[in-house]
């Protein structure tokens, strides 16, 4: 079953590309339609197969390979991985059809994109930690081509300064596996086998710190963010909900599948610093999105705010800060997603991204009124507002940083509060007010070009009043992962007095009564 999720994208890949040339790009267009819509159907079969009180991986596979090197084929999926895996396909699926009908070079756009849902499925499911990184540096290439070819203005240095920034981050996590394999002196790079290895702490830090660098360029963090905003503004719509709604996530997957669990005494050591740097993200995305004029750039740096979040939960590894960290991040793919979706519609009706000239696009008869409503529901999701999926999210990551890290969690939700005001900036300049011209009679969006962003913002509705559907799949896996890595939760050294935990409003076994 795992195989297929992986192996199966990149056959599909490879028909597309091979399509005759008599084939129209709408036809091509409807063939990666149907097979991303296959792949995503096979990912949800899993999902409905997988076992939710059972905490261990599940579906293994395990195949013998370059053996001599470490190096043999392991697969897995458990509670941090199958919601990322639900993820890459729906996201797959949704980028292919925001895509232009006349898009160029139809063959080669499709097919990269389902080579990249092959490999980031591989990651999220490889064993071997030298197996995930061929599957992490598998994308480097698909996502400069899709940047480089189909992206806007300045898509050459947005597309090399991302590929640089890639290899820097693909080079640090070998370093730090290849670190982890010769001071443990292990036989192979299987996770299992590296997960009950005892490195001395010192050699726990310098392994650590590589592998957070890494990630942290992935996924990305302050001050490892600067290729992100470039990047983001030059990809085309559907490139641009790949890069923020899957490829992110590879990033943090890796800070918790491997950093905290690999290294705990160094994590625990190092977890007020990371919580820190989380606030940091926290702030300065917020911060910086407020002072934007491009709303995609603003979505941008909304979400390396957001990622932010997720560093504060693992910094704190508590049961519920790691279960409000995965819910984060698939919350965030689909807020993200709809984000940029809406973008490019306004882009692609209006002509322009600029706050200092949009304005009036809820006007009923001459704007884009459904579009507008999206947006405003969009916005109040990525706010944290409550009945909608980004609420759940972090309300979770708070509830469970706040007795660790106190300071750092007060001054997180202050950084909510800072997503509100850039949104309502946004909002109020975008959707309120007058046309400006009495001839702006705005092109009409048509059914075909919703249907994305209503699947969007129906989970994000749906999942917003019945949460339990979205953090009962992480429970188990959250409980189990923290057990293996012998992590306990850190005691916050910010006050002079000892103070009493706050009491838990909400244990990982109650999930369920939220909704």
């Amino acid at each position: 079953m795992l195989s297929v999720l992986i192996w199966f994208p990149c056959i599909a890949a490879i028909i597309v590309a091979l399509l005759p040339q008599q084939v129209t790009g709408r036809k091509v267009r409807l063939a990666a339609l149907f097979l991303s819509g296959a792949i995503l159907v096979l990912t949800l079969a899993v999902g409905f197969q997988f076992d939710l009180g059972n905490n261990a991986l599940q579906f293994q596979e395990t195949r013998s390979w370059l053996t001599d090197l470490g190096l043999d084929y392991q697969l897995g999926v458990d509670g941090l991985s199958l919601p990322l895996i639900v993820l890459n396909s729906l996201l797959c699926w949704i980028a292919i059809y925001s895509s232009r009908v006349e898009t160029k070079r139809p063959r080669l756009f499709y097919a990269l994109i389902l080579l990249i849902n092959g490999g980031v499925a591989g990651a999220f499911l490889a064993q071997n930690l030298l197996l995930f990184f061929l599957f992490y540096e598998i994308e480097l290439i698909p996502f400069y081509l899709l940047i480089s070819i189909w992206g806007s203005a300045q898509q050459g240095s947005a597309a090399t300064k991302f590929l640089l920034y890639t290899a820097t981050s693909g080079g640090l996590i070998l370093a730090g596996f290849l670190g982890v394999i010769w001071f443990s002196e292990a036989s192979s790079f299987s996770y299992e086998v590296l997960l009950g290895q005892d490195l001395p702490i010192n050699l726990q830090y310098g392994v650590l710190i590589l592998l957070l660098l890494g990630f942290g360029i992935k996924t990305p963090l302050v001050p490892l963010h600067t290729w992100l905003p470039d990047t983001y503004v030059a990809a085309s719509t559907p490139v641009a909900i790949l890069l923020g709604g899957v490829l992110a996530k590879l990033g943090t997957y890796g800070i918790f599948r491997f950093c905290m669990p690999l290294f705990p005494d160094a994590w625990q050591t190092l977890s007020p610093v990371l919580a820190t740097w989380g606030v940091v993200s926290v702030l300065y995305g917020s911060l910086t999105a407020i002072a934007q004029k491009d709303i995609k750039r603003m979505v941008a740096y909304s979400s390396v705010g957001h990622m932010g979040y997720i560093l504060l939960a693992a910094a704190a590894h508590t049961e519920l800060s790691v279960v409000g960290a995965i819910s984060q991040m698939f919350a965030h793919g689909l807020i993200l997603a709809l984000l940029f979706h809406l973008v490019g519609l306004i882009e692609t009706k209006v002509g322009t991204r600029d706050l200092d000239v949009l304005n009036g696009l809820m006007n009923p008869v001459r704007g884009l009124p459904l579009v507008s409503a999206l947006l405003v529901l969009a916005g109040m999701a990525s706010a944290g507002i409550p009945g909608l999926v980004g609420f759940i999210a972090e309300f979770l990551v708070f509830q469970g940083s706040y007795t660790a890290f106190p300071i750092q969690t007060l001054l997180s939700v202050v950084g909510t509060g800072l997503t509100a005001v850039y949104f309502v900036i946004l909002l109020n300049r975008t959707c309120f007010g007058r046309l400006d011209s009495s001839t702006a009679y705005y092109p009409q969006v048509q059914w075909n070009e919703r249907i994305p962003a209503l699947v969007l913002m129906g989970l994000i509705i749906f999942l917003g009043l019945q949460p339990s559907w979205l953090v009962r799949w992480s429970e188990p896996t959250t409980a189990a992962l923290l057990a293996e890595a012998h992590l306990s939760t850190p005691t916050p050294k910010t006050f002079m007095v000892e103070v009493e935990p706050t009491p838990t409003l909400l244990s990982t076994r109650d999930s369920s009564s939220l909704s």
